[in-house]
């Protein structure tokens, strides 16, 4: 057994900028490896088209036998390039080499295809997928440069959301993949798609994609300006009075997605590692960066 002393030093190292490094890589590299291995077992010679670049490079693989793993990698360079500027410097060499080592693994592990029924290729594929991108996003990286690209787009596009973009993307490939592979492996796409995302949830942060911040700090100026600059997500100050000093001090508000929910504590442990911080789920959020009161909704709900 570890002993008490043991443990303490291990966990004091965790909490080290050095120890955080080490700990996002590990989940970074142990994702990979999970979501890559979905392929090769269930998803690629099932035809499995799961959105996004990798479900354009499983197309590809299916009308000209190019391999999913390096043609995905080549259709994100393009990307990673446009969003390096544009995006901060350490998330996009997370995502770069996310994206490589995910690449690799679609093509490298030596794994044979467990089974040639699609509808269970389909379910254990995306939960496998899940389980490793969730880990990759916990790491605090993505495994495709679509990702800064829609984030760009909605600075420049207002009304075009992130999730709107990404969606779109996955629509229109699944709708390739309706065309050039067959119907049936369109549709098991789309459940392929729609479960590892909710296993990303799970793994992430719940059964909810989005997350309320209550934020009391006397670091709130710099958390503030770093939450706005950093993430371009919007914060709203609460007026607020200690109980027991009776001192005013702010309380921050801030909506944001599970994704950025790693980057929010990076924040508030490099400015104020002593802050108090709720996180609550947020049912449904509206607005800006979320969806749009305009958009259609059930009148019985």
């Amino acid at each position: 057994m570890t002993s008490p002393s043991a443990a303490g030093k291990l966990g004091r190292f965790l909490s080290s900028k050095k120890g955080e490094l080490i700990s996002s890589y590990v989940q970074i590299v142990l994702g990979c490896i999970i979501g890559g291995a979905a392929y090769p077992l269930f998803m690629t010679e099932n035809r499995i088209a799961p959105g996004g670049l990798t479900g354009i490079a499983t197309i590809l693989n299916h009308l000209f036998g190019l391999p999913v793993g390096v043609t995905s990698l080549v259709l994100n360079i393009p990307l990673f390039i446009i969003g390096f500027h544009a995006m901060g410097r350490i998330f996009v060499f997370r995502s770069l080499v996310a994206t490589a080592l995910f690449s690799v693994a679609i093509d490298a592990l030596p794994l044979k295809t467990m089974t040639e029924d699609p509808l269970l290729a389909t379910l254990y594929g995306g939960i496998l997928l899940g389980i490793g991108l969730g880990l990759i996003m916990r790491g605090g990286a993505t495994t495709g440069g679509t990702d800064m690209v829609a984030r760009m787009v909605h600075r420049r596009v207002p009304f075009i959301t992130v999730g709107a973009f990404l969606f779109a993307l996955d629509f229109a490939v699944v709708t390739a993949a309706g065309f050039l592979m067959g119907t049936s492996e369109a549709l098991y796409s789309l459940i392929n798609i729609f479960l590892s995302s909710k296993v990303i949830d799970i793994v992430m942060v719940g059964f909810t994609s989005n997350k309320a911040c209550f934020i009391i700090s006397p670091a709130w100026e710099r958390i503030t300006e770093r939450i706005m600059k950093e993430m371009d997500r919007g914060v709203t100050q609460l007026k607020a009075r200690g109980a027991y000093t009776l001192q005013e001090r702010p309380t921050l508000l801030c909506v944001i997605s599970r994704s950025e929910i790693m980057a929010v504590k990076r924040i508030l442990r490099e400015e104020d590692e002593n802050a108090f911080v709720i996180i609550v789920e947020a049912h449904e959020a509206i607005g800006d960066g979320f969806s749009h009161l305009t958009e259609p909704y059930d009148s019985a709900s």
